[in-house]
């Protein structure tokens, strides 16, 4: 059950009942599902700005100057952390002390785990640094939830109490979409499967699920010949084993890996990148991502 109600209780009892006002703090997110945890918990004061939409990658995207100039009006911005969104590392060194620049692979209470190499993984299977994806297990949402409450009622006290109640709100629907991901994909823990990239580790750790390995680890570069010919071998030797590609990326490695094999090819997005912008997009992703791994996992 994912539970952060003593932090949230504590707030309403010291910043009282909701007052809007007109001037709520300017909010820029980097990406759609943090982006859809901000909108949720402003929900009624303001909507948060989106860095990167479309179908754009948090690992190769360029700021457009409307972009830049939206980060250096902004009050607070938030973000995975200097490892994850590589495009604002220099962009936030530049700006000077006006925002409050919340990276929140920081904070406290969040289950992080090592990134992966490329190829089949076995039991230790671990290479530098932790994973950014850190989203896909709704247990570390609520924790985001709650931290960005806590940032905004303090940037924003007369809308103190209304950020607490929209993610109290928010965390209970969280621990509803747990339940509910928990037992959609109970009939598959078991069966294995390949990832383009290392992107759903979390959702993948938080439902004990049987990832076997990853094309690459850097979506934008080629995959190393080592990497790619383990990964073929096994797809050969695993009758109909699910593959799956990401929207953002193109499909011809992965279509090229399951030729001549019964391998099932399908499709996670762990940004939402083909959904719309706004407080349910994280909702909508998680169950897509459910759907479409359950939907092939139990294919025969």
């Amino acid at each position: 059950m994912i539970r952060r109600g003593a932090f949230l209780f504590v707030c309403l009892l010291i910043w009282g009942s909701p007052v809007a006002r007109a001037d709520a703090p300017r909010v820029v997110v980097s990406i759609k599902p943090i982006h859809a945890l901000a909108a949720s918990v402003m929900d009624g004061v303001a909507t948060p700005q989106l860095l990167i939409k479309g179908a754009g990658s948090a690992h190769s995207y360029a700021l457009r100057p409307s972009e830049a100039e939206a980060l250096a009006q902004a009050d607070v911005i938030f973000w995975i952390g200097p490892n994850f969104e590589l495009f604002l590392r220099d962009a936030l060194i530049g700006l000077g002390a006006r925002a409050r620049r919340v990276a929140l692979a920081e904070t406290s209470g969040l289950i992080l785990l090592p990134n992966r190499p490329a190829g089949i993984w076995n039991a230790t299977a671990t290479a530098s640094g932790k994973d950014g994806h850190l989203w896909l297990d709704p247990r570390n949402a609520a924790v985001i939830v709650s931290a960005m409450a806590e940032v905004l009622a303090k940037a924003d006290a007369p809308n103190a109490a209304r950020y607490v109640a929209n993610a109290q709100a928010t965390i209970a629907r969280l621990d509803e979409l747990d339940a509910e991901i928990d037992a959609k994909l109970a009939s598959v823990r078991s069966k294995p499967f390949i990832v383009f990239h290392d992107a759903i580790h979390a959702f993948e750790a938080r439902y004990g699920l049987a990832g076997l390995g990853a094309v690459t680890t850097n979506p934008e570069r080629a995959p190393g010949a080592a990497a790619v010919a383990t990964i073929k071998r096994e797809i050969d030797r695993r009758p109909s084993l699910c593959v799956f590609a990401e929207p953002q990326f193109e499909p011809k490695l992965i279509q090229a890996l399951a030729a001549g094999s019964s391998a099932k090819i399908g499709t996670l997005d762990p940004e939402g990148s083909t959904l719309e912008p706004g407080p349910d997009l994280y909702f909508n992703m998680l169950r897509r991502l459910t759907d479409n791994l359950a939907g092939c996992l139990s294919a025969p």
